[in-house]
């Protein structure tokens, strides 16, 4: 039951993430979406603790940590920050940005490994397909990001022009 509870709450997150880049080009703490967002998130890592094939801490406990650390880091802490002065905006963003990427690295090898549920597509977290995948995954946050600076810095360069 806790794992069918897990994943429903995992995907609020992502929905809301993912209606967050598609509306503002980023996760906005300030909006709606952005607070669904980080509720959803920490939701979901906090059930995931209840939810492990082995005793203790694993690698998915870890990242949801980092992922929880990430996106309060770039919602409470670094706005706080001053003397980081035009960095903020980009660290805020770059904390949001990586918690959604944190999130979905166990989600991709999760789905890969568990379906279809007749054959599922990878064998595990060293298959190529999971690899790949994640490399893929990589590969987008680091691109995401750079068009996400770009556009703070567009916006500040119009915001300071007379």
């Amino acid at each position: 039951m806790l794992g069918i509870v897990h994943t429903a709450t995992s995907l609020v997150p992502v929905v809301a993430g993912l209606y967050g880049f598609a509306r503002s080009r980023r996760i906005d703490a300030a909006t709606r979406s952005g607070q669904v967002y980080l509720a959803g998130l920490t939701v979901s890592v906090l059930t995931s603790f209840g939810l492990s094939s082995v005793v203790g801490l694993n690698p998915g406990h870890v990242l949801g940590v980092l992922a929880l650390l990430a996106a309060f880091g770039g919602v409470l802490l670094v706005p706080r920050l001053t003397f980081l002065g035009r960095l903020r905006p980009h660290l805020q963003t770059f904390g949001l940005s990586f918690s959604f990427f944190l999130l979905l690295v166990p989600g991709i090898n999760e789905t890969l490994t568990r379906l279809p549920d007749a054959h599922p597509l990878a064998t595990g977290p060293d298959d190529p397909v999971v690899r790949t995948a994640l490399l893929a995954w990589l590969l987008i946050f680091i691109v995401g990001f750079a068009l996400q600076s770009r556009a703070i810095r567009v916006a500040a360069r119009r915001t300071s022009q007379p």
